[in-house]
């Protein structure tokens, strides 16, 4: 049974309002058509905001005023809600903007080969034993799905879109799956803008503050105990770039992560540890770079080279994938105008 029954479809009001519609969703839980609704009907409210339509509940009725487009996608979003809730997983604010915003692409959405109505594809999603993700934006559901068919995929753009949290999703799932032996993470120790001196302890200890992000993504896919042994037993391998020359890294999920720090020369090194068996992911925002000055970045240099080389796949986010508190995507947006503007201003002079 779908998650959503819609009773009365949309259909065209009176000449005065011949492109408004009305959509009434009927849930078979009362328990979950509450979570969906949220709070004080939170959820609901959140809609409304975000499409500019009218929501009214009812028991486990809702029904849906608008014009017949946001009326649609509102329908879409609740499905997808409702979907998430179905499967034990919590909503909150953050899945109700990313069904708006996967609610409002579907039209035009990108799929794999599907006997599914356009429009009714459901989100990619990324499932762990402790937690299943799913797609907030279209271009995290591009990314996915390439995550998923490619054996190299690089993932481009600001903070906060998730690339490298779903990178580091991807990889705790093939390793459950028994699709790869082993994880290995690496990213460049470079300081963003200052310099921390010199770091105590052996090379995990010296490291493991420029990886925290790759752990905190990990813990919340696996299980603390079981990442702690995985460590301990080097099937979660911590791998500095610096000392990654020689090796082949074969039956391994590989993540480099702030790619846009490394030179050329490291970069062509990384990519050509690919083995047998093996994926690739690569992440990094060129906008964010920390090398000295006139160094070129490996990341930029890299994709200018392999442009077109078939079995690589690029994804590049955007500003409105960002999936972090609002305000962020708002950072990204002014920080983006005024590097357009001093760009506009440097080619004037």
């Amino acid at each position: 049974m779908s998650a959503a029954e819609l009773k009365n479809p949309p259909q065209n009001q009176t000449s005065g309002a011949s492109d408004m519609a009305h959509i009434v969703l009927t849930f078979d839980n009362n328990k979950l058509a509450s979570a969906l609704y949220g709070q004080f009907d939170e959820n609901l409210a959140r809609l409304e905001q975000k499409l500019g339509v009218d929501i009214r509940s009812r028991g486990n009725q809702l029904a849906i005023k608008g014009t017949a487009s946001a009326a649609e996608q509102a329908r879409r979003a609740l499905d997808t809600l409702y979907g998430i809730l179905q499967k034990g997983a919590d909503i909150g604010q953050s899945d109700v903007d990313g069904a708006v915003r996967m609610a409002i692409a579907a039209d035009d959405q990108l799929t794999l080969p599907t006997m599914e109505r356009k429009g009714k594809v459901s989100a990619a999603q990324i499932a762990t034993r402790k937690r299943t993700i799913y797609a907030r934006s279209l271009n995290q559901d591009a990314y996915m799905r390439a995550l998923e068919r490619s054996e190299m995929v690089f993932g481009i753009g600001p903070a906060g879109t998730g690339k490298t949290y779903l990178a580091v999703a991807h990889a705790a799932m093939l390793l459950e799956r028994g699709m790869v032996e082993r994880i290995v993470l690496s990213r460049p120790a470079v300081e963003a803008g200052e310099r921390l001196g010199f770091l105590p302890g052996d090379m995990k200890e010296k490291v493991d503050p420029y990886l925290r992000p790759l752990y905190d993504a990990l813990y919340d896919m696996m299980p603390a105990d079981k990442v702690e042994r995985a460590i301990a037993a080097e099937v979660i391998e911590i791998a500095p770039l610096a000392f990654m020359r020689g090796r082949t890294l074969a039956h391994a999920a590989v993540i480099l992560d702030e790619a846009q720090n490394t030179t050329p020369m490291q970069m062509k090194m990384f990519l050509t540890r690919l083995g047998e068996n093996s994926r690739m992911i690569v992440t990094g925002d060129p906008t964010q770079i920390d090398l000295p000055p006139n160094t070129k970045s490996g990341l930029v240099e890299a994709l200018r080279i392999l442009d077109g080389v078939p079995g690589i796949v690029t994804v590049r986010f955007n500003e409105g994938d960002v999936v972090r508190h609002p305000l962020v995507a708002e950072i990204v947006k002014a920080y983006d105008r005024d590097g357009k503007l001093a760009r506009g201003l440097g080619a004037e002079s």
